[in-house]
């Protein structure tokens, strides 16, 4: 079953549209219409992401230097206490002191955000990134 579509103008200065159509082609957009319908989806998810009781599936995307302190029991320690929102992690080992590190994690956007900012926040770890959606879409 396919869906209705309907169709709606939009104004837009030259210059916008000449930045959006160059934009939408180093992409590999073949149209405008999909580019934004991508742009309205995105938006949505990033707004019912917001509601800390949704339930969300995500990645933490994290590199740090096993070598710091303690860093690496503590994750170990944060991730355990987590296990209902964790479905699976991925460990590369980058260097002699450096790791990349993939949380699968899946419950409560709440809970999910409060265990990344934990983990963000210990000493040691470079760079963490979470990437967040609702779970129905």
């Amino acid at each position: 079953m396919t869906e209705k579509i309907i169709r709606f103008g939009v104004s837009i200065e030259p210059d916008l549209l000449n930045k959006f159509d160059k934009m939408i082609k180093k992409e590999g957009y073949s149209n405008r219409s999909e580019a934004i319908r991508d742009i309205i989806r995105k938006n949505l998810i990033i707004e019912k992401g917001k509601d800390p009781n949704a339930k969300s599936i995500g990645t933490l995307t994290m590199i740090y230097d096993h070598h710091t302190g303690n860093l690496t029991n503590r994750l170990l320690d944060l991730q355990h206490d987590h296990h209902n929102e964790i479905l699976s992690t991925t460990h590369i080992h980058v260097d002699h002191h450096n790791c990349l590190e993939v949380l699968v994690l899946k419950g409560k956007t709440g809970n999910i955000q409060k265990l990344a900012d934990n983990i963000k926040a210990l000493k040691g770890i470079k760079h963490g990134e979470l990437v967040i959606i609702k779970s129905s879409l």
